[in-house]
């Protein structure tokens, strides 16, 4: 189990090096965008900021993945932007769910596998 654990987890911080890296020194040409795709990213880069602040989080928690420190940090900050890559994929862009389904299974299966470290974050405590 701890092997398959590891291979994931650099897996999927392999998969967000690239992607984030790939963004910032556009690595990969992007394709002509079209239809509800296009308006989509036309307004979250028209928020001058959306794109870069997703992108050095997956910078960050990729690295994370990769070295093993904070996994279970990095898994918290990275889920909200695993379940809006599935989102987008399936509703707006079926074609390229592959990864982000991945990515998810990916994370839930290291959740599961981390699962005492996040116990405290679901106790109810008054002080």
């Amino acid at each position: 189990m701890k092997i398959a654990v590891i291979v994931i987890r650099t897996l999927i911080g392999l998969l967000l090096l690239f992607a984030s890296i790939s963004y910032f020194f556009n690595l990969v040409p992007q394709p002509e965008l079209q239809g509800d795709v296009k308006t989509f990213m036309l307004g979250v880069n028209a928020t001058g900021y959306l794109m870069n602040l997703i992108k050095i989080t997956e910078l960050v928690c990729g690295i994370a993945f990769i070295t093993g420190r904070f996994v279970t940090l990095a898994n918290v900050v990275i889920f909200p932007i695993v379940i809006n890559i599935v989102l987008f994929h399936g509703s707006l862009d079926p074609s390229g769910i592959g990864a982000g389904l991945f990515l998810l299974i990916g994370v839930l299966f290291l959740a599961w596998y981390h699962r005492k470290n996040y116990e405290t974050l679901f106790i109810a405590k008054s002080f």
